[in-house]
């Protein structure tokens, strides 16, 4: 099981270090920078209204098919023939509830436009996953590596085009974004069902409400822990945007949203563990192979480079920020330097969430998430209103350290896992080390160099110290072991 998470993450990392940095600073960066941060928050607003309610095309049937496919191989074929229409009900149900929220709240005629592409995004983005979850549940790792960049390849090449030739003659803006992301979704889905297809062999699209009604029941544990948690995670520009006046209320989402870009693309890495963990850490619970190991070791892989991006951000957030942005860089960098600390508390919850969700610990995770979205709902109602975006980053960073803290716990206890001391030590000690090089490399005149040198230091510190262990990673890879 390591060997085959070893490689197969490498793959993974590969494609997508390859893929999608270039699509979220070469489009999606170049997209805010055009069309105004007035405008994209107004988008981020609606995208992440859009994702919150996403739980209710999925109803938890993506974590609980990924867990049971993992186990049950064989189910593949009737599963998919009834899921592929329990899909489309749950379609016109999440559109019909995101339309009444939307007049509830009182969008107008612009933002329900885009809201209407969103919706339907949203939908494919869904069926996608869902499709992807049998994919990897099989261990076709390779394939579904290959899938998780597709979207992001399209986006790279249709975006290109509209931003980098006259062929919109100057006049773009955030509608033909949300367009273009509707085609590439499309044609991601339509590539997915084709290979899941190839897989099942022929399905027929059944409409069977007691087979909708049984699966839902064991699901519906995923879907209520999946919206507490997109619901703490993407609530704060959706508050940003409606708790402050207009204009102030998009551009100070616009303003989070620069520095939630770079979070947000960071975390992309914690749902690739989750996703390669997940259906290897059900099959392990399920022979009752101990998973301690597997723990430390994909725990190891992930905190590292978190706590350098972290604290790289803390000593370079203006820098950052500056080359990355034409307008309310220092603004953003403020909100950068806390959010990127959150990174911390999210990669530890791809590890220990994951392995409560593979366990089924579903009572565990759904009370600590109904706290964690309590939290940063009140931590929010205080905040935005004194301190508008700034205040809102503080709330997140709370709310993921709170969470992740608690999951830890929770898994230690339910697995009985034994605390590594030392290991813990030796992460406290980098921790102090990565600090002392961030100040020396201030240092460096020219900031970039700094910033590389900063990054470059802390991966050998890492090695040195057999945070990250090369030749057991080697021994893993070659030997099987």
């Amino acid at each position: 099981m390591k060997r085959k998470f070893v490689t197969n993450l490498i793959l993974l990392l590969f494609l997508n270090i390859l893929i999608k940095p270039f699509y979220i600073f070469g489009i999606d960066r170049t997209v805010q920078n055009i069309v105004g941060d007035h405008n994209f928050g107004l988008y981020f607003a609606l995208f992440n209204f859009s994702v919150i309610l996403n739980i209710l095309l999925d109803l938890g049937i993506t974590n609980y098919n990924n867990r049971n496919i993992a186990q049950h191989n064989f189910l593949l074929s009737k599963h998919l023939s009834n899921i592929v229409g329990l899909k489309f009900v749950l379609a016109f149900f999440y559109a019909l509830v995101c339309i009444v929220v939307a007049l509830i709240i009182g969008y107008d005629k612009v933002q329900f436009h885009l809201l209407y592409f969103l919706i339907f995004n949203q939908f494919l983005i869904s069926f996608t996953l869902y499709l992807r979850s049998n994919i990897s549940a099989l261990h076709f790792f390779r394939t579904d590596s290959l899938i998780s960049v597709l979207d992001r390849s399209l986006m790279i090449v249709i975006c290109g085009v509209l931003l980098y030739t006259n062929i919109l003659k100057g006049s773009f803006s955030i509608e033909w974004f949300v367009y273009a992301q509707t085609i590439a979704y499309v044609v991601t889905a339509i590539i997915t069902f084709l290979i899941v297809l190839t897989k099942s062999g022929k399905i027929f699209v059944r409409f069977d409400l007691k087979f909708f009604l049984v699966f839902l029941k064991k699901s519906y544990p995923y879907a209520i822990l999946i919206f507490l948690m997109s619901f703490y995670n993407r609530i704060d520009s959706v508050l940003i945007e409606r708790l402050l006046p207009d204009p102030v209320g998009k551009e100070q989402a616009g303003i989070y949203a620069q520095a939630f870009r770079l979070l947000d693309a960071f975390s992309m890495f914690g749902v690739l563990f989750a996703g390669l963990l997940l259906p290897i850490f059900a099959k392990m619970i399920k022979v009752k192979e101990n998973v301690g190991s597997m723990v430390q070791l994909s725990y190891s892989l992930i905190i590292v480079p978190a706590i350098i991006i972290a604290f790289s951000s803390l000593f370079y957030d203006v820098e950052i920020m500056q080359v990355l942005y034409e307008s309310n860089s220092n603004e953003s960098a403020r909100i950068l330097s806390i959010l990127m600390f959150g990174l911390l508390g999210i990669m530890t919850t791809y590890i220990f969430g994951t392995l409560l969700t593979a366990n089924g610990s579903l009572k565990q995770l759904n009370i600590m998430a109904s706290f964690g979205m309590a939290l940063n709902i009140i931590l929010n109602l205080i905040f935005i209103p004194k301190f508008m975006a700034f205040g809102s980053a503080y709330a997140s960073l709370i709310t993921q350290f709170a969470t992740a803290i608690a999951q830890a716990i929770i898994a230690v206890s339910i697995f009985k896992l034994n605390i590594n001391w030392k290991y813990i030590s030796r992460i406290i000690s980098f921790v102090i080390i990565v600090v002392a090089i961030g100040y020396l490399s201030r240092y460096i005149s020219n900031w970039f160099y700094g910033f590389v040198a900063m990054i470059g230091a802390g991966i050998v510190v890492a090695l040195l110290i057999k945070l990250i262990n090369l030749k057991n990673l080697y021994n893993i890879i070659i030997y099987n072991r």
